[in-house]
């Protein structure tokens, strides 16, 4: 299984001293303060970085257009919790997704605009195009270990010179507590969508990220920011990311004009070393964190992202779970405080059974 998280605090500690070590800087957590709605508010800085401009159409679940799509019902009379419940070095599962396709289509970005986007490669449902929904993911089929998980997941798609670089085989998505209150870790709620990353970010943008993980990997090379020069040309190595998402929501939006201020990273509640939500995105979600693998080595220095250079990576997320299965993985492994795998099976704690049988499904 993976090493633990960075957003636990002595890790963070210990991370930030290896990254000043190797002279890569400290790590940044941070809240992002949501803009405020008026009339006329349109999605006209939505993701820039993108190959056509800002997105002219919305989404069929924004009606007004305006780039808020209000969740129903909102979640209101949250404060971010403070409690320390007892240690346990793991709270997580695995959602292990195959890639499905790739396409130049992003559903949160240019919903409606068939290939106004730079190209990504899709992983999970594979009927996510421009024109998905939540109702029409939640129709459709999925790559994914757990039938019950339809949702999508995408990233810019990986080239080497002019040819295509696809993960092969399930990939890993943590769903993790990212606060110290890993009992108040609630599921998704239905439809949310957001954005991790920014393709328009610079090199130092993408290093400080909250994020940020361990960068770009390749055999024994960690904590890049480009691409590595020193990536070895064997069958069994192949070139790594990790990336975190925000898992803090406000409660109010399952989508946003710049489909990231809904969400936010934890803060260290001051005093402490303890992570919390911030008082205007109270409510704790999963943090999801990708783990990809891309089948290239040796020479990379013709590898590419659809997105432009190394440090332009982000992904998209768009929830299509089946509610009673992400409940049953949430509150079984991240609230129980386990590492599942995609069952919800912790082998280090065979006593406590799994949340879904042998067929990834609830019993």
């Amino acid at each position: 299984m993976a090493r633990r998280s960075k957003i636990v605090s002595t890790t963070l500690i210990t991370g930030a001293l290896l990254l000043t070590s190797l002279g890569l800087g400290g790590i940044a957590m941070s809240a992002e303060t949501p803009p405020a709605k008026s009339a006329g508010a349109g999605v006209t800085a939505a993701h820039a970085g993108h190959t056509m401009a800002a997105s002219s159409a919305s989404s069929p679940e924004d009606p007004d257009g305006d780039g808020y799509i209000p969740a129903n019902p909102p979640v209101t009379g949250v404060t971010p919790s403070t409690k320390e419940p007892p240690h346990r070095y793991f709270h997580e599962f695995q959602a292990n997704c195959s890639v499905s396709h790739t396409k130049a289509d992003d559903p949160i970005v240019y919903p409606q605009q068939p290939g106004a986007s730079h190209d990504h490669t899709f992983m999970g449902n594979t009927t996510t195009d421009a024109a998905s929904t939540t109702a029409s993911l939640e129709a459709g089929r999925t790559t994914c270990k757990a039938p019950g998980d339809k949702s999508g997941y995408w990233m810019p798609t990986l080239s080497s010179g002019d040819k295509p670089v696809l993960p092969i085989g399930p990939q890993t998505i943590y769903y993790k507590a990212g606060v110290t209150d890993y009992t108040s870790v609630r599921p998704f709620p239905r439809g949310l969508r957001f954005v991790v990353g920014d393709p328009m970010q610079s090199a130092e943008e993408f290093r400080h990220h909250p994020g940020f993980v361990e960068g770009w990997e390749c055999g024994d090379s960690f904590f890049n920011i480009e691409f590595p020069k020193d990536c070895p040309s064997r069958p069994e190595v192949q070139l790594n990311i990790r990336f975190q998402a925000p898992s803090c929501w406000d409660g109010k939006y399952l989508d946003t004009p710049d489909h990231r201020s809904h969400m936010a990273y934890p803060v260290v509640n001051p005093g402490t070393n303890n992570n919390v939500c911030p008082a205007d995105h109270p409510v704790a979600l999963p943090m999801i964190e990708f783990k990809m693998a891309f089948p290239v080595n040796g020479d990379l220095s013709n590898a590419r992202l659809a997105s432009g250079p190394s440090w332009s990576f982000h992904y998209d997320f768009f929830n299509a779970w089946d509610a009673p299965t992400l409940k049953a993985l949430v509150d079984h492994c991240v609230v129980g405080a386990l590492q599942c795998d995609a069952r919800g099976y912790d082998q280090t704690h065979p006593e406590a059974g799994a949340a879904l049988d042998e067929n990834y499904e609830l019993p």
